[in-house]
């Protein structure tokens, strides 16, 4: 693997212009297949088929053709002064004319008056009307949406308060581009810091942001085909924009420690990708493996998400391979530290890169440390030599904080939060709010009852039956007639729940009224199921819930073998699904903390704490998953690095700490600016988005600071030599993969690279593996 990726960065180097020509001609031909492509629709897939939920969905479309379960819709809220009723003469009178008027569009399917519908609350302080459309919110044009508008507006001039819930007038969450922008900005600064030079810390950047805006086109190209929406396509940015700035920080990285060890600049491109491209591409297949892995969880909408957001990672891999090579040899000598471009560090450099390529050292070096070999001394290191001495307290410590943090975690609560998690600003929350005081708590989440009565005796007697047994079950505080199909085999009704849509009762309710099918199944002959979006919400919790055993033993499996290929270790890969565990436990418990209790959310700009979104669990854990999985990779491969050239396994620890520390952490602090941008520069109508940002850079935090830095040398300090053992049936079995640069070992030795960085290298020659 070294080997050929060190071929790939030298020929990358060698043939820049044809590289960066190709990737230019690749960004071009995406950008106008996104431009011309159609704009993506609704692709008529169930959202998570197998559920009773969704098929009694699927029933009622397929039983009641006439009505467009997908068309938008508006529910106009009128709140009447105060002391006063909607059913007075002049507030009756603006609310006539206002069905009259939203009846009159061309795409308006009906306009129900609140008269006419008993929508009248008893003390008739509220009433409210349903306006349909005969298409869906995302084709309603601005002229529908004006009309609607323009009728309310003329509502509220009679002195009503009128509020519009529903999906036609829905406010729409802002573009995520300012989440990117923010991103990329906090990332220019730690770069800078880190690398001190403005061509190292903005090429990372550029090439992360090609590598985004080729994923993202080919999401918007593909978007009217494949039913990929906006969310997918911002997850995709998300992700596509921490790794790609990541992956390009560790070659660009490993090149200026090579520079410096005296290799010329294409010897040290191809070095760099031959090291640090081999942690590059397995720590994306780790990545790709927990994304793709989301498809087994049975939610079309997740696995869209996990795919495309797997192909922005591949991009974002091959970027570093490829594009940032060709990039360093248009400039190899301005990423280098301005002692390097003096030519102060070439000469100290040389005896480092002699003991590198024949990773040999004396009895004496390894006593005396690093200063021998012209490395000093750095935070890393010196954290490194801190946890070693005391490797008990630190690991005891690094357990009891993170365990502690993923306490709440035990009261995670699931559902699917509506408008009732939107800012009390949005006409949508004040419309449900109205609702839930002049209807009850229950009026906006009300269950959907559909009966197949083809098998029953007496249809209408079937369908009477259920109907009363539902009416007279506690919890229910009404129930709609119910309305046949053309057909007469179908009943619909609905009955409404005292209590609210995500409250623990309501879930308790569905369950009571699904136990008391068998007996009047046997009873009527008919069968019936419960729908709606409070038991799809219920539903989908349940089934994610079941699932994400499953998906994490299949993704765990995977990776832990990848681990166990790449460093050929048994109990490296255990220690690190164990820090996974700790990290993402943790981060669930600070999700609930602020989402569901409510913890500091006003800071974040969440005016209400409620249940997490069901997908949230599954999704959390795929991603944190890849991303620990990354920073493993990264700083214990160095690590494996050390220890196969000959290090003893404390000075191992030591050295990969001094070589990626700084790397990893700065590339941390990247991955929690991107993420913590999409928690404050989203739209509040985004809240899964919201609480997935939130939730990856608590988890990244947590991760890189707390278990790759301190729980991993200490567990590796515990261990010594016996983490990297490995039985003797699994070597010979298991392929070798050279992550390490092994077979580099016998590579010229360095000759300082003249101004322009194109001299060519002696070259290589072999050397015995060791």
């Amino acid at each position: 693997m070294a080997t050929f990726l060190y071929r790939m960065g030298r020929a990358a180097f060698g043939r820049r212009r044809l590289v960066l020509l190709l990737w230019a001609v690749l960004l071009g031909v995406a950008g106008a297949a996104a431009a011309k492509a159609p704009a993506a629709g609704d692709d008529g897939t169930s959202f998570m088929p197998g559920i009773e939920a969704q098929r009694a969905f699927d029933l009622i479309g397929e039983r009641f053709p006439g009505s467009d379960a997908d068309g938008a819709s508006a529910r106009v809220v009128f709140i009447a002064p105060g002391g006063e009723k909607v059913t007075a003469g002049e507030h009756r009178a603006a609310v006539d004319a206002f069905v009259a008027d939203a009846g009159d569009g061309p795409r308006v399917a009906g306009a129900v008056s609140p008269f006419a519908a008993d929508a009248v609350s008893e003390d008739a302080s509220v009433a409210y009307a349903t306006v349909t459309y005969k298409v869906g919110s995302a084709d309603l044009t601005d002229a529908d949406r004006s009309a609607l508008e323009a009728a309310v507006d003329e509502a509220r001039d009679s002195g009503l308060t009128v509020e519009v819930g529903g999906n036609a007038l829905a406010s729409q969450p802002a573009a995520g581009g300012a989440a990117e922008a923010v991103g990329i900005g906090l990332a220019a600064v730690v770069l800078l810091i880190t690398f001190g030079s403005l061509a190292a810390a903005g090429l990372p950047l550029l090439t992360a942001v090609v590598g985004v805006g080729i994923s993202i086109c080919a999401i918007l190209a593909l978007g009217s085909a494949l039913g990929l929406s906006m969310t997918t396509g911002t997850l995709a940015s998300m992700l596509g924009l921490a790794v790609g700035i990541d992956y390009a920080l560790f070659v660009v990285s490993r090149y200026r420690e090579e520079r410096e060890r005296g290799h010329a600049a294409r010897e040290a491109a191809g070095l760099a990708v031959g090291t640090a491209g081999s942690a590059v591409v397995f720590a994306g297949l780790t990545v790709v493996i927990a994304l793709a892995g989301l498809s087994v969880v049975g939610v079309p909408m997740l696995t869209k998400m996990g795919l495309c957001a797997a192909g922005a990672v591949v991009v974002a891999v091959l970027v570093a391979l490829t594009l940032v090579p060709a990039l360093l040899a248009m400039w190899p000598e301005a990423v280098l530290s301005r002692t390097a471009r003096r030519g102060g560090s070439h000469t100290t450099g040389e005896r480092t890169a002699v003991e590198h390529t024949t990773g040999e050292r004396t009895a004496g070096e390894h006593t005396t440390g690093e200063r021998r070999t012209g490395a000093a001394e750095n935070g890393g290191s010196r954290w490194a030599r801190f946890v070693l001495r005391r490797p008990v307290a630190v690991l005891l410590a690094c357990v009891a904080g993170l365990g502690v943090l993923a306490l709440p975690a035990a009261d995670l609560q699931l559902g699917m939060p509506g408008d009732e998690a939107k800012p009390v600003t949005t006409t949508e929350r004040r419309a449900y709010d109205a609702l839930a005081d002049g209807f009850g708590p229950g009026f906006n989440g009300p269950l959907t009852i559909v009966a197949d009565v083809r098998d029953a005796a007496d249809p209408q007697a079937a369908v009477a039956a259920i109907a009363s047994r539902i009416e007279g079950t506690d919890g229910v505080v009404s129930l709609s007639p119910p309305q046949l199909n053309g057909a007469g085999d179908t009943a619909l009704f609905s009955a409404v729940p005292a209590t609210a849509p995500n409250d623990e009762r309501t879930k308790e309710l569905v369950q009571t009224i699904r136990a008391e099918r068998p007996g009047l199944e046997d009873e009527t002959g008919a069968v019936f199921e419960v729908t709606g979006s409070t038991a799809m919400n219920i539903d989908v919790a349940q089934a994610l819930q079941d699932a994400l055993v499953p998906y994490l033993a299949v993704v765990m499996l995977l990776s832990l073998l990848l681990l166990m290929l790449v460093f050929r270790s048994v109990l490296v890969p255990l220690k690190a699904a164990f820090g996974f565990l700790l990290s993402v436990l943790a981060s669930l418990g600070a999700v609930v903390a602020v989402f569901q209790w409510g913890w500091g959310a006003g800071l974040l700009g969440v005016e209400q704490a409620g249940p997490i979104m069901s997908l949230m669990p599954v999704f959390l854990v795929g991603i944190v998953f890849g991303l620990a999985m990354d920073y493993e990779v990264f700083l214990v491969s160095r690590m494996r690095e050390a220890y196969v050239h000959g290090e003893r396994p404390a000075q191992a620890v030591v050295g990969g700490f001094r070589h990626s520390a700084r790397v990893v952490v700065a590339a941390a602090v990247i991955m929690i600016a991107v993420f913590s941008g999409f928690v404050g520069f989203v739209g509040s109508g985004e809240s899964m988005i919201k609480t997935i940002g939130f939730g990856l850079a608590v988890a990244v935090l947590f991760d890189a600071f707390v278990v790759r830095m301190a729980l991993v040398p200490a567990v590796l300090a515990l261990l010594g030599d016996r983490a990297w053992w490995l039985p003797r049936p699994l070597d010979r079995l298991l392929p070798r993969v050279d992550i390490e640069g092994t077979g580099l070992a016998g590579r010229s030795a360095p000759v300082p690279a003249p101004a322009g960085g194109d001299a060519q290298p002696q070259e290589p020659r072999e050397a015995a593996r060791t």
